[in-house]
């Protein structure tokens, strides 16, 4: 017989004794034998009922006192009440509730500074007078009494006491504790005493103190087995869970213990058979059978080794088997002599490049001599290629087309913001967690020895007290030194001299020395409107179709709506906005799609500013003026114009003032050109003592800007020469150049970037520096073509050139 079964036959049992003579459970006490003046007790996590009975523990330097004075007593009885708050070092009668149990005391007992004690829970009572509000703390107490039901009501009554009792029924089997607590009650009350019934089912839930105490102050038989049954409802539903979350991890339990003794019999299966591997054995196996078909150096060999034996004497369990199982991973899963053979055909290369980026040519010239060079070698050998350009133009996507021209594999990481040596060398082995450099990781995730290693911002890279990594690189990007590139966490030599390494920077000003006279730098300069249109037509418009989902035919934007993106809001050196700004377009078509519309949309001109808005870039226009004279500059997002104006603000006193955010250098190139014009007024037909007695400013627009560099001496020389001779350039015409205090022009670079910078804004002649003849010849012939150059070695050349005298 289940305890369910045992006590649903006590509950009948004891229904059927309920109205035997013989009854001696009854230990109800009359309200008339009941003291009207109590000692209280407090309680602090939940009322006692009547219908309860078992010990409770006091702190004895509080409470011995009052239990004196109850046993005392010739009744042994005492109140016990819920105190409101948490539990508090000083009681108050305000703290104390007005209704509790009176109860009495059985077996006292006093032991480590505590007093214990059974108490027998007999009758509710209310507090009508505090007697004494200090410790020992007496009360005048009443009995409220429980009004006689008419038969109506005796009904209810008895379909709520089997209603709590049925719940109770369904609680027995979620809980084996409410068996024991039930056969406690039975003992002492019978099932058809609802009042007890309401009591103890209250004290089986697990309700909050404050829905128990309002059970308690509950009077009215009907009123508090309502209250108690929403408390049993609940507790019932919270049981039913727990049940449901333990059964859910039992057969979770059940499972793994299962697959536990299923393995334990396998092995034993295969102990009989012969076949049993321990774990040691398979891993030392697996490890062996990765080796098969590699060509190992002798010294990685002979380290596998060593590390082998040292994992076969392990225990399995120690620190030190993980450590080495997990450098042994890392050696074995290495592509030790292992090499892609190199794909060296120009036809096929120049496809790839082509197909993959318009314009460059400079650029797909350099890749297309370094492969011939390999044809003729029979193989590329690890080399160091440095892409210098600003943001856009392409570099990243350069370094996948020389990988898929090869047919090596591809690995990308990015150097800024690193700060960390070990990223680069690799930690120790005696620290937790202890990986390999990038470069090991690298190689290991390309499979082969041989890979294109792309390194993306080396000029951002950081240093820090943990070490600097450019001095770390080094090493990895010297091809004397690398094919012993030593791995801090492999401790053994690995040979990088085979890897192909293409680095990307945006400027070569933050790159150490030493780095950079280790690679062989390649310029990507910015892309003109001609270059900007085709890469739109050939990729980044198609690209965008494809990303937003729309089909070609739906969506059409003409050359001209093109041209009028790069001019008007994509001026940049490289693409990347305009890419942004062409997916604006797709996206705001997107939504007419979506909304409904079903005629093809094509995008021109006069539409733009509905999808984009109002243009960025207006055209620029040249500044002609007496003092006003364009130059060309270089930018790490390519070339720009800046027109220099210089003007006397008055002839009280002789002055030089200079504005326009510069740096030391510029500032420099500004005095020099004053001091030179000012010793050779005379020379270039200026009045001589113009500057003895002329306060000059000279000024460079857009002043929030940050600008430097030596290159606009020549420019500032020519604006200051015009104000003293009060004659302006009489045509549009850009120039660049380091001019020194004897007038030597000296050259300078970024040509490539001016040249498009003074195409963009219409400028079709310029004046550069005689030693950079050959960077100007050297230019594509689409960007020579329609510009008058002019070239100079001193300043006497400038002045001929542009007053024509």
């Amino acid at each position: 017989m289940s305890d369910k079964d045992s006590i649903e036959a006590e509950i009948i049992d004891a229904e059927e004794s309920q109205d035997s003579p013989e009854k001696k459970k009854q230990l109800a006490v009359p309200a008339s034998v009941l003291p009207t003046t109590l000692y209280l007790l407090p309680l602090f996590d939940r009322p006692f009922f009547p219908a309860q009975a078992f010990p409770l523990i006091m702190d004895e330097e509080q409470w011995l006192e009052s239990v004196e004075k109850i046993g005392e007593s010739t009744h042994h009885m005492a109140g016990l009440v819920l105190i409101k708050n948490d539990r508090l070092t000083e009681l108050s009668a305000n703290d104390f509730y007005t209704t509790g149990s009176v109860v009495r005391l059985h077996n006292p007992t006093r032991a480590d500074g505590k007093l214990q004690f059974i108490a027998e829970g007999l009758e509710r009572f209310r507090i009508v007078k505090w007697l004494s509000r200090k410790p020992p703390y007496k009360v005048q107490v009443e009995y409220p009494g429980e009004e006689r039901s008419h038969k109506r009501e005796k009904d209810e009554v008895r379909a709520y006491a089997m209603a709590v009792i049925n719940t109770i029924k369904e609680l027995l089997p979620l809980n084996p504790l409410y068996s024991e607590e039930l056969k406690h009650f039975l003992n002492r009350f019978g099932p058809n005493e609802p009042s007890p019934l309401s009591d103890f089912a209250a004290t089986l839930t697990t309700a909050s103190k404050e829905e128990l105490q309002q059970v308690l102050e509950t009077i009215p038989i009907v009123a508090r087995m309502k209250k108690v049954l929403v408390l049993l409802k609940n507790e019932l539903e919270v049981a039913k869970i727990q049940t449901r979350i333990r059964s859910r991890l039992e057969e979770r339990m059940d499972k793994k213990q299962r697959e536990f003794f299923l393995r334990e019999q396998l092995k034993e299966i295969q102990k009989e058979l012969g076949l049993e591997k321990d774990d040691r054995t398979a891993e030392l196996e697996r490890f062996g059978q990765r080796l098969q078909g590699l060509e190992v150096p002798q010294h990685a060999q002979q380290r596998i080794d060593e590390e082998l034996q040292k994992l076969s004497v392990l225990e399995v369990g120690s620190p030190e088997y993980t450590v080495t199982r997990n450098y042994l991973e890392w050696m074995t899963n290495l592509p030790w002599g292992k090499c892609t053979k190199d794909l060296l055909d120009l036809k096929r290369a120049r496809k790839v490049l082509d197909a993959d980026h318009d314009g460059l040519e400079e650029v797909k010239q350099r890749i297309l001599e370094f492969l011939a060079v390999g044809c003729l070698k029979g193989g590329v050998s690890g080399s160091i290629i440095l892409l210098v350009g600003p943001p856009g133009v392409g570099k990243t996507s350069i370094g996948r087309s020389i990988a898929t021209t090869l047919g090596r594999e591809f690995f990308r990481f990015s150097l800024g913001g690193m700060r960390d040596e070990a990223e680069i060398k690799g930690h120790r082995r005696t620290y937790i967690g202890a990986m390999p450099g990038k470069f090991i990781q690298a190689i290991k995730e390309a499979g082969s020895s041989n890979p294109v290693i792309m390194l993306d911002e080396i000029d951002k890279i950081g240093a820090s007290f943990q070490g600097d990594p450019a001095s770390a690189l080094l090493e990895v990007l010297d091809p004397e030194q690398n094919q012993d590139f030593l791995d801090h966490y492999l401790d053994v030599r690995y040979d990088l001299s085979k890897t192909l390494f293409v680095c990307t920077a945006n400027q070569l000003d933050t790159i150490p020395g030493p780095l950079l006279d280790r690679m062989e730098v390649i310029r990507l300069s910015g892309y003109i409107t001609e270059e900007k249109l085709a890469i739109a037509q050939h990729h980044l418009w198609p690209r965008l179709l494809e990303r937003t989902g729309i089909k070609p035919g739906r969506l059409k934007i003409s050359e001209a709506a093109l041209r009028a993106v790069i001019e008007g809001y994509a001026r940049e050196a490289g693409v990347r906005n305009l890419e942004k700004q062409l997916g604006r377009i797709a996206r705001k078509a997107a939504i007419k799609f979506v909304q409904g519309e079903k005629r093809s949309i094509s995008i021109g001109p006069r539409v733009l500013e509905e999808y984009l808005g109002k243009a960025i870039f207006q055209k620029e226009k040249p500044i002609i003026g007496v003092g006003v004279v364009t130059g060309l500059a270089w930018t790490a997002m390519g070339g720009a114009t800046l027109s220099i104006e210089a003007t006397a603000v008055h002839t009280k006193h002789r002055g030089f003032k200079l504005t326009g955010k510069l740096g030391e250098v510029m500032r420099e190139s500004a005095e020099l050109a004053y001091s030179y014009i000012a010793s050779h007024l005379k020379q270039y037909g200026a009045s001589e003592r113009f500057y003895d007695d002329a306060f000059v400013h000279l000024h460079v627009p857009e002043g929030a800007t940050p600008k430097d560099g030596p290159s606009a001496g020549v420019t500032m020389a020519t604006a200051l020469l015009s104000l003293a001779r009060g004659k302006k350039v009489p045509r549009p015409l850009a120039m660049t150049g380091e001019l020194t205090l004897t007038g030597q022009v000296l050259p300078v670079g970024g040509i490539r970037e001016k040249v498009i910078a003074a195409r963009r804004i219409g400028i079709r002649e310029l004046l550069l520096p005689e030693a950079n003849r050959g960077d100007f010849e050297e230019l594509p012939g689409y960007i020579r073509e329609g510009i008058t150059v002019n070239f100079a070695s001193h300043y006497r050349e400038v002045a001929r050139v542009v007053f024509g005298e």
